[in-house]
């Protein structure tokens, strides 16, 4: 039986984390292929460190009616272009530090041809279907505590880190891009009704003190959280190590791929493993992933359930999902079995192409999505977030 009072945190971190510097630079390279090649593939993972940007992975885009020596040299001309996209994103950072500046970094780019035995395995041939990319569990999850039918502790850890990157970017001085924000809430009845405890890391201007800090940071939390969340029993931390003057890759090095959960939900649900950042979508750790959280949100938008959570899995090479598996914790509206016979029908089987059609995955759409989260977004009008979407939902009611 679940539990109806308890406490629970989620954590969120910054666009200038080191781990999110890379996420965005990886994603950086995914819409430049995109944009010349709406079928590229491209896994690219990123290292940044102290004055140091560097990039490895497999690539492969191609033009129709191309030989394969010119479409190798089309996927080389797009991986020559690649520098100054790179330091642009890490200019809209904002890193101009002297230990991890945009313009003075040492780039180095490792991206190659993609693997011929992954190809063959993947591609569409004959009467042959698209495989997935990769074997792999994926999850997707929606829940009704926010209304962007999102678990409320992560969702308040992004917004905190959000207002201030926006502060920052409008002049705020005192503020550097590294931060982290970790939010405790006390549930009781499932429904969250009070903050127990705040924790934010910020990296600041040289010379500031704690307090200085926290009049800063105080208010945007106080704007964030739904009011009378925080009382006089909240616990506050706010650059508790007292001092966060290096941050940034300077600081900590910083990988593609690190931050998982604060990407999808904050722990309160199940992840399969597989980061999306970097990836095409084909890669079913990315696309598959966007589709379980987009059938999960209908079905909570749909009433059909106060929480929900969707598995589905894959075998590399094969394109139908080996299976699906529907979790509706006990508040479901319908029966679990049924959603499980219906949903994949709902986006063409759920194979790797059908998912991308169906959600206008092909598209220079992945770089905005690196940082505070890849869901309880707003959809935007160039297909961005577009598994954000709640079109599904007559369809849902009807099977009531």
């Amino acid at each position: 039986m679940a539990r109806s009072s308890f406490q629970f945190t989620s954590e969120s971190v910054s666009e200038g984390h080191p781990d999110k510097v890379a996420d965005r630079i990886s994603d950086t390279v995914v819409d430049a292929f995109l944009a010349q090649d709406p079928e590229a593939r491209v896994a690219c993972e990123t290292l940044v460190t102290t004055q140091r940007i560097v990039l490895a992975g497999e690539v492969r885009a191609t033009k129709p009616g191309h030989t394969k020596e010119q479409n190798e040299a089309f996927t080389q001309s797009i991986i020559d272009s690649l520098e100054p996209l790179v330091r642009a994103a890490v200019r809209d950072i904002g890193y101009e530090q002297d230990g991890f500046h945009w313009e003075t970094a040492s780039y180095e780019c490792h991206l190659h041809a993609q693997s011929a035995d992954i190809a063959v395995g993947v591609d569409a041939s004959g009467n042959k279907d698209e495989g997935a990319g990769d074997q792999g569990i994926m999850f997707g999850y929606a829940s009704n505590e926010t209304p962007e039918l999102m678990p409320a502790t992560l969702a308040y850890s992004h917004r905190i880190l959000k207002r201030l990157a926006e502060l920052r970017h409008g002049g705020e001085k005192r503020l550097e891009p590294d931060a982290k924000s970790q939010v405790t809430l006390r549930y009781e009845n499932g429904r969250p009704v009070a903050a127990t405890s705040i924790v934010v890391s910020t990296q600041h201007a040289r010379g500031l003190s704690q307090a200085q800090v926290a009049g800063v940071v105080k208010p945007v939390v106080l704007s964030v959280l739904p009011e009378g969340f925080v009382t006089d029993e909240t616990v506050w931390h706010i650059n508790p190590t007292g001092v966060f003057e290096i941050g940034g890759p300077d600081g900590d090095a910083g990988l593609t791929g690190r931050k998982i959960i604060v990407d999808t939900y904050g722990g309160a649900a199940p992840h399969g493993g597989g980061a999306f950042s970097g990836k095409d979508p084909t890669k079913v750790d990315r696309s598959a992933a966007y589709a379980c959280r987009y059938l999960a949100k209908n079905v909570v938008a749909a009433g059909l359930a106060d929480r929900c959570t969707i598995q589905i899995s894959y075998a590399i090479g094969v394109a139908e999902p080996q299976s699906i598996h529907v979790d509706m914790h006990g508040t479901g509206k319908v029966a679990e079995t049924l959603l499980e016979d219906k949903l994949l029908g709902f986006i063409g089987g759920a194979t790797p192409r059908a998912i991308r059609e169906h959600l206008g995955l092909n598209k220079p759409i992945y770089a905005r999505t690196a940082a505070y989260g890849h869901f309880g977004r707003e959809p935007d009008a160039d297909g961005g977030f577009g598994w954000e979407k709640t079109d599904l939902v007559d369809q849902l009611k009807a099977l009531v």
